[in-house]
């Protein structure tokens, strides 16, 4: 069975408390990256999978997208979004991304924030867009840093007072499924390294047009406490490749 930790009325409790949760993009360090590798969205027909409050999906509305579809396993995700105004003019669809088979050639765009390193197959995932886009399409995501995610604890060591002394980096090349904790909860992500990331968009002869490891942004650093220490070690990872025309 797929996960879907955001049914569970506690951990959704935790993550509807998160900045991101409440601001939307602008409380996202990693957006201006991420809007800055996508195409332009006018009249261009988007798939978002893992759209979780829909925050890219309505930005593809606002970017005069001709049609928008998000995708997402949680009906709790699904209901908040659909709370938004204009929500009704973005097709929902409740589905793990796995589990989602879209038509063959149906999207100009497919686009992905934070939720394919809770995927266990990414090659299938990656042959499943490919045969979605059109020729010339865009495929942009984010995941979480392979640096990030390799030791499985995801969490600074730190001293006796509590002050981050490292990021552990360990078994990188031991790749695959990791139990880690998040707001509090056992979840599974599932470690790459940077080439497993890439090597199934090659051997799909996708274009590579973008790769980014987003910082925070001034603001941010500024407003937001520990929000340094994300200087220390790249948490996020932001690819952006095409399908040839």
């Amino acid at each position: 069975m797929k996960q879907n930790k955001y049914d569970d009325a506690a951990f959704f409790d935790k993550y509807a408390a998160m900045a991101r949760s409440v601001e939307g993009l602008s409380a996202a360090g990693e957006w201006p990256a991420f809007q800055a590798m996508l195409p332009p969205l006018a009249g261009k027909y988007v798939l978002d999978l893992g759209c979780g409050y829909g925050w890219h999906c309505f930005y593809a509305q606002a970017q005069g997208a001709a049609a928008v579809t998000g995708v997402d396993i949680s009906a709790k995700m699904l209901a908040r979004a659909q709370q938004a105004p204009g929500a009704e003019r973005i097709s929902w669809r409740q589905a793990a991304m796995e589990d989602y088979h879209p038509e063959s050639g149906a999207f100009d765009v497919v686009l992905s924030s934070l939720a394919f390193h809770y995927v266990a197959d990414w090659p299938a995932l990656c042959r499943k867009v490919v045969q979605a886009l059109k020729p010339g399409g865009s495929f942009v995501f984010s995941v979480e840093h392979p640096v990030f995610t390799a030791a499985g604890t995801q969490a600074w060591h730190c001293d006796d007072e509590g002050k981050p002394l490292h990021w552990p980096v360990d078994h990188y090349f031991s790749t695959g499924r990791r139990e880690t904790c998040f707001l509090g909860e056992s979840v599974v992500k599932y470690h790459r390294t940077l080439t497993d990331w890439l090597a199934p968009l090659f051997a799909l002869q996708l274009h590579v047009n973008g790769l980014s490891e987003p910082q925070p942004s001034t603001h941010l650093l500024a407003t937001v406490p520990g929000m340094q220490d994300e200087l220390r070690r790249p948490m996020m990872l932001i690819i952006s490749v095409s399908k040839p025309a």
